[in-house]
């Protein structure tokens, strides 16, 4: 199968490269472009029809969700994952009314890139080995909005978040501590590239704080924590 062709949309050029070297250490994609304004990525789009694209929410000429609106109008073909620093709920409530694969929070972790990609791929390859559908496929397929007998108002959960293990993950950080991706998986008889997605998908709806720390030998680490505790014992 051809690698996904993939745009990185970013303001700070720092940044953009740092994205274009993990990606290159993956191998299902290939990047075709980077834009730095807007106004270059609308020209890119419609000229490269990328597969994928990493884009922010700020620019200096404008908001990427205005963009991510503009594009399903057009009824562009091209999936958005969002990469950004914002971390207001509204921004995310819009992210997934405009159909965002993934939502990744900034600083950005190699190896949550890689598991997006990685649910990307297994997505793409899912939906073009149909061809038709039954309910138990369009479920795999579609985010579950909840649960039944559930009365909370429940967000529309992206691609990737089941409700349960995301009731699961709020379980086993209910208690304040400062917890490790890897410690909360083995909480939870998950990996950690599971517990990481759960985690930073309840950080970007503010139900989690996440800091970057560094261990003894230098290796940053996220770390998540209740936002409604604010323990200052140390991590499990």
């Amino acid at each position: 199968m051809m690698p996904y062709r993939l745009l990185i949309v970013e303001d700070d050029a720092q940044i953009a490269e740092i994205q274009r070297r993990f990606l290159d250490r993956i191998d299902q994609v290939e990047l075709c472009g980077i834009a730095h304004s807007l106004a270059d990525a609308r020209d890119q789009i419609e000229v490269l029809a990328p597969d994928l694209i990493l884009l922010d929410v700020h620019f200096p000429d404008g908001s990427g969700l205005d963009l991510l609106r503009q594009l399903r109008a057009a009824d562009s073909a091209s999936d958005v994952i969002l990469i950004t620093a914002a971390k207001e709920v509204d921004t995310l409530r819009s992210a997934l009314r405009g159909g965002v694969f993934d939502y990744i929070l900034k600083p950005l972790v190699f190896e949550r890139l890689e598991e997006a990609i990685a649910n990307y791929h297994q997505h793409r390859q899912r939906l073009e080995g149909l061809s038709r559908v039954a309910q138990k496929e369009v479920d795999q397929l579609l985010p579950r909005a909840g649960q039944e007998g559930d009365s909370r108002p429940t967000p529309r959960l992206p691609k990737g978040i089941d409700a349960l293990t995301l009731d699961k993950i709020r379980d086993v950080v209910a208690g304040g501590d400062d917890w490790s991706a890897e410690a909360v998986g083995q909480q939870m008889g998950a990996s950690r590239t599971t517990a990481r997605r759960y985690l930073e998908y309840l950080v970007s709806s503010g139900e989690l704080q996440a800091e970057v720390s560094y261990g003894s030998v230098g290796r940053p680490e996220r770390r998540y924590r209740s936002q409604r505790e604010n323990h200052d014992s140390p991590g499990q």
